[in-house]
């Protein structure tokens, strides 16, 4: 039976097995927010709504809160939209309805049974399998060897398991060039860097991610995870983790979840290492054709528009970025360094492009070397499933993956994308963290469901042992599904792990706390067998050994022969250099990111030390990003990315160089504890093979790579590969990427506080150019080129590796002796768009410089050349320039930084000025132009209006000195004060540990609480004085932020009362953050009196918004913040739904909290009176959006006071105000 809900022009359609009582209908319009029951089983009209065979994961988290509000039955919930004329839908989400009646979520299919397969031939064309005539000749000889016909499933099985995208059997493969056959494969090359420089490699090619050894540092956690209990500190040896993963094919089809699913599947990557790791941040790259923004950018006339497949590259740019910051939004990994570029050309009758675009997710965590390694199972251990439930989604994504885009039918391509449930895979991320943080980690091995679903992930947890998998006790969301399905489907969030029986209630405990659902499915058995078995009916649909799932197909042998390129050399006049510099600046692989920026979390968990954003005016212009391993903030990761597919479709090998160089200099700036050698590489492979002359280029470039970092002397542990980046039009036509590697670089960090960033610090100063090349200023694969319709003829290079790692160990010198105070890497734009970007970040800088001492004789080529160098601000030039000759490394003094606003350049016989702020605003008008497509036009050109014109400004305490000894506190404490405090969290919260710190710093024991303790009775809040509920995303958000917390007090006697209770008391105070801050005023406790109460509505952009800004502290009674009124902070918001709606004229609220500036974005959500954040009439309970828990060190601010060296921030004083405030009750 289907119910409607309705209210405006949205209808909420409830699927339910049983009929709903008065009482349940009332909660249901409490939960629809007034939305009342249609008394009827049929609605007229037109709607938009989701496709009936896609349960979708706003309907599963749905009824998940009508589960915790004591409603059963439920089986789905959707919400639908009233169609006008032309409402915009998503086709591949979405789809239009005549009528909404009970027949929406019907799909007349029944599972379909066993088949065996007699042809293999045929069912490999019919599903899409993208099986080689080797691989199904070598499945014939296992049928007869088995004496039986192969299973849909098995044939099925072995497609996804040993596809391309799996198995990457190119890079294993045998390359014939020329005639030659190569001496090594392509993946041994990679793996040579690890053999000769291990350095501080300890895992790498055999696990999910690589780790490197990492320091000692502090365990922040619960005492234990089954109970609440109360937070301590452990020393532990570390391990970092890195890796990347690419997700092109999907992100191409269905860019929101082709992204947010490849986001999701490299955060279970790190967390798969081992037996269990902890993520911190992530990196994202997106490269597609161009995107058409504007008729002024006269180079994307170059090549036509194509009949775009799926999407257009403009639309794939704004909802692949959003896909990928709503996952890590939501699960609570920040997004905090990127990279982006468009190309397509047309030269020699080819024509390139990003038409299958690239996404690559990345990321970087640490882990306890202790666990760093994964053990071997044992016969009769337990296999467990940790997660969501199977849905018919992602079916063959692998195998599909592995094609070009355009080779199979839609509906074969459709039917590979998966949907992405970021708050279910924080749960079950809860779990894993919480045993692995125990003292004894009880998890043999763990792997992450992505490609292959349980195929690939059950395989290979038992792949040394054999396993029975039990398909009856695997959870269905579908119960149309087929045993294939069920087995093959790639329902993302889910974790496998092999767990002795004995731990099994232990982890059970854990992951019900956590409402992480979880399921014994299996075990190992010993005997090398691979079983799925259906205990109801007896079938198995799949039953054989192992070793012919994993195959012994032929090895690939590709063969090619070399191309010489020849393209055009680039031609221009230095008369346009005005002109040039113009177009350079509005290119979007050079322009501003904010519009990619701005929408993702870049501060939650605290950690947060370098991120995108820079100076007074917060622009994107850091080079690479950093993070503290834990919360003293010092010993830390840093992260960079590099690529320069242009340039390598000149010459390959140059491309890889210059690659691996960018992501080092980018690197550089920041201090590492090992200098290069403690620098390990990503290398992920996108590449257009099986086109001529392709394989033979990609042959050199991996080559390239392999000799550069052996003569670097550092390694690359990890990377991906995805080799079919070819997009076919139903025209015949092909449009190939141009051959990519991104690098991805990570090392530990000595000292996170010692990180240069790119912005120029107000003081008398100069620039000095480091050239870390020693290469000609060649424009080929420049952005210049692209501007002006060219590849070019000659590219870059780097012209030895020997030098570059000298050049690179003198700068490291200088960052860690405090000798720089900017920086900027020259890449993207030129050496021009790098001096120009250091200005950007404020609105007093400029320059004068004399380029002329860079011995180059041609303006347009010193200008923009991307020749690998770095640009330095130092207080003495010559005694720098001096410094890095004596190590054998070219630098110059290029000239004075001034403080009047100018910029003058001198170099090849002219002078000339440039208007800053001009430029400035043309660079950033790209953004506003993506902006425009996400944010609505009308809050896009606000922000486009005021991003200069609401620079921050700081007023501190009077007297605040900033040290722990001056404020009483320990940052080593580890003893129990007696003080007590509770976070609050419910499933979907990310900010919790953050927050728990921030108490414990201040003076507090903090206890670790959960909805589920409060709902079961386990926990009263008798015995604390302080509650606060934690930013995040309780159940995604759906139905409202912190509609579906509030239902789990309201209509839950033992939460409810103990909530009630603690109120009720006289020697208590509460605070709200975010989406705590969202509950608090959902429950009405700052305004329990008012009969109209205020309302947390989305975000004036309806975006999610995230940004450093100022906050002014309000004269209030507000206990929290009583010796900070009058002080002017910065401090980070993050959320879609922050916009403070008060019903009453301002003076009835007791208004602790606003933003600096009343207008968009320094007032991000459009709250009346510009409010942040308001206290109840006593002062002791306050709701706030911005995270003053992600604020608390100097190194978590984007723009800290210059003069300033403070140990912590002034917002520390909230949380020891607090602590002061409960002694003071309990004496």
């Amino acid at each position: 039976m289907v119910l409607f809900f309705a209210k405006d022009d949205k209808v909420y359609a409830v699927d339910s097995s049983v009929e709903f009582d008065q009482s349940a209908i009332e909660k249901l319009e409490w939960l629809f927010s007034g939305a009342q029951l249609v008394e009827s089983d049929r609605i007229d009209g037109k709607f938009v709504g989701p496709r009936r065979e896609m349960i979708t994961p706003w309907s599963t988290n749905a009824v998940e809160i009508t589960q915790n509000m004591g409603l059963e039955g439920i089986r789905r919930i959707e919400e639908f939209i009233a169609d006008g004329e032309n409402t915009p839908f998503d086709p591949m989400l979405n789809r239009r309805y005549e009528a909404l009646d009970q027949s929406i979520y019907v799909i007349n299919k029944e599972p379909e049974k066993i088949v065996y397969i007699d042809d293999i031939e045929s069912y490999n064309r019919a599903e899409g399998l993208a099986l080689s005539e080797e691989e199904i000749a070598y499945l014939k000889e296992v049928s007869e060897k088995m004496g039986r016909p192969l299973t849909d499933s098995e044939v099925f099985g072995f497609s996804q398991v040993n596809s391309e995208h799996c198995r990457h059997k190119i890079f294993g493969g045998t390359f014939v060039i020329d005639g030659e056959e190569k001496p090594s494969s392509l993946f041994n090359m990679i793996k040579h860097t690890t053999k000769t420089n291990p350095n501080r490699v300890t895992s790498a090619y055999k696990d999910n991610c690589a780790f490197l050894q990492g320091p000692v540092v502090e365990q922040f956690s619960p005492e234990r995870h089954d109970v609440p209990d109360y937070f301590t500190v452990k020393d532990f040896e570390s391990v970092i983790s890195i890796k990347a993963e690419t997700h092109n094919f999907p992100t191409t089809v269905e860019p929101f979840n082709g992204a947010a699913t490849g986001t999701g599947g490299e955060i279970r990557d790190r967390i798969a290492g081992g037996k269990g790791a902890f993520p911190v941040a992530g990196t994202a790259v997106y490269m597609t054709a161009y995107p058409r923004l504007d008729d002024s950018h006269s180079w994307e006339a170059q090549m036509p528009p194509r009949k775009w497949l799926y999407q257009t590259p403009a639309d794939i740019l704004i909802k692949a970025s959003n896909g990928a910051s709503d996952f890590g939004n939501k699960f609570g990994q920040p997004l905090i360094c990127g990279s982006l570029l468009t190309f397509e050309h047309g030269e020699q009758g080819k024509e390139y492009g990003y038409d299958k675009v690239i996404m690559q997710a990345g990321g970087i965590g640490y882990g306890r070397k202790v666990d760093s390694l994964k053990d071997e199972p044992t016969t009769g251990n337990k296999v467990v499933l940790l997660g969501g439930d199977n849905y018919r989604i992602g079916m063959g994504g692998g195998a599909v993956s592995s094609v070009a885009t355009g080779e199979y039918q839609s509906d074969i391509e459709l039917n590979a994308i998966q949907r992405s449930n970021p708050e279910m895979q924080k749960r079950a991320y809860n779990a894993i963290r919480a045993v692995s943080e125990e003292d004894h980690n009880p998890i043999i091995s763990i792997h992450d469901h992505g490609a292959g679903g349980h195929l690939n992930c059950l395989s290979e947890l038992v792949e040394t042992t054999g396993g029975r998998i039990d398909i009856d006790q695997l959870p269905i969301g579908d119960p149309t599904l087929s045993h294939r399905e069920i087995i093959g489907n790639e329902s993302q969030e889910r974790m496998g792990l092999v767990i002795d029986a004995k731990y099994i209630d232990h982890l059970k405990r854990i992951a019900d706390r956590e409402r992480a659902p979880m399921y014994t499915i299996g075990e190992t058995t010993g005997d090398m067998q691979f079983t799925f078995v259906d205990n109801r009916t007896g079938e198995k649909p799949i039953d054989w050994q192992l070793e012919y799932m994993f195959g012994k197909a032929p090895r690939t042998i590709m063969r090619d022969k070399k191309m010489a390129s020849n393209f055009d050399e680039v031609k221009y006049s230095t008369t346009n250099i005005i002109k040039y510099i113009e177009q350079v600046l509005q290119i979007e692989g050079v322009a501003c990111k904010d519009w990619l920026t701005n929408k993702v979390d870049r501060s939650v968990t605290g950690k947060i030390a370098v991120q995108q954003t820079v100076g007074e005016v917060q622009v994107p212009l850091n080079d690479y990003a950093a993070v503290a391993i834990d919360y003293q903030g010092k010993a830390g990761i840093a992260t960079a990315l590099g690529h320069a597919p242009v340039a390598a479709m000149i010459d390959s090998k140059a491309g890889s160089r210059l690659a691996i160089g960018e992501a080092l200099t980018n690197i550089a700036l920041a201090p590492l504890s090992y200098g290069l050698k403690g620098v390990s590489l990503s290398a992920n492979w996108m590449w257009p093979c099986r086109n001529e002359g392709e394989d033979a280029r990609l042959y050199d470039a991996v080559e390239a790579a392999s000799d550069m970092a052996v003569e670097l002397g550092i390694n690359i542990p990890t990377g991906k590969d995805s080799l079919s980046m070819t997009q076919k039009y139903k025209d015949g036509k092909s449009v190939i990427a141009p051959g990519t590697v991104i690098i991805t670089s990570a090392a530990e960090v000595s000292d996170v506080k010692q990180c240069v960033r790119a912005a120029l610090k107000h003081t008398e100063s100069r620039l000095v150019y480091v050239d870390m090349s020693r290469s000609e200023f060649e424009l080929g694969g420049s952005a210049f080129a692209q501007t002006v319709g060219k590849i070019g003829d000659s590219a870059p290079d780097i012209a030895s590796a020997g030098y570059f790692a000298a050049a690179f160990e003198a700068v490291q010198k200088l960052v860690r002796e405090g000798k720089v105070m900017a920086g900027h890497d020259v890449s993207g734009g030129g050496l021009i768009t790098a001096l120009l970007e250091m200005t950007f970040a404020d609105n007093s800088t400029g320059a004068t410089v004399d380029l002329d001492v860079l011995g180059e004789s041609d303006l347009i080529r010193v200008l923009f050349s991307e020749k690998p160098a770095l640009v330095l601000q130092v207080a003495d030039a010559k005694a720098i320039v001096a410094e890095l000759s004596a190590a054998g490394v070219d630098a110059y003094d290029l000239g004075a930084v001034n403080l009047e606003r100018q910029f003058v350049v001198k170099a090849c016989g002219v002078e000339f000025e440039l208007l800053q702020n001009h430029l400035r605003d043309l660079w950033y008008k790209t953004s506003y132009l993506l902006d425009c497509r996400q944010s609505g036009e009308k809050k896009a050109a606000e922000r486009y209006a005021n991003y200069a014109q609401q620079p921050l400004q700081f007023r501190f305490p009077e007297g605040f000195v900033g040290s722990y000894s001056s404020l009483g506190i320990d940052p080593k404490r580890r003893e129990r004060t007696g003080v007590k405090a509770a976070i609050i969290r419910e499933k979907g919260t990310n900010g919790e540990r953050e927050m728990a710190y921030s108490l414990f710093l201040a003076g507090f024991d903090v206890k670790d609480v959960t909805m589920t303790d409060l709902v079961s009775g386990r926990e009263t809040l008798e015995d604390v004085n302080m509650i606060v509920f934690c930013g995040g995303f309780s159940n995604s958000d759906v139905l409202g932020s912190a509609k579906g917390w509030a239902g789990a007090f309201l209509y839950n006697e033992a939460a409810k009362r103990a909530l009630d209770n603690f109120y009720a008391r006289e020697d208590t105070l509460s605070l709200g953050v975010c989406n705590g801050c969202q509950l608090m005023i959902e429950l009405g406790l700052i305004t329990p009196e008012d009969a109209v109460k205020p309302r947390m509505l989305h975000n004036d952009s309806h975006k999610f918004e995230s940004s450093f800004v100022g906050l002014d502290v309000e004269q209030s009674n507000a206990v929290m913040f009583s010796s900070l009124v009058g002080s002017k902070l910065g401090i980070w918001v993050a959320h879609g739904e922050g916009k403070f709606s008060l019903p009453m004229e301002e003076k009835h609220y007791n208004i602790a909290l606003k933003y600096s500036y009343a207008d968009y974005p320094a007032n991000p959500n459009g709250s009346d009176y510009a409010v942040a954040g308001i206290a109840s009439a006593d002062g002791r309970h306050v709701a706030m959006m911005p995270h003053l828990e992600r604020a608390i060190k100097p190194w978590n601010w984007a723009y800290y006071p210059e003069q300033r060296e403070d140990e912590v921030t002034p917002w520390i004083e909230a949380f020891i105000n607090a602590c002061k405030w409960i002694e003071k009750k309990l004496k």
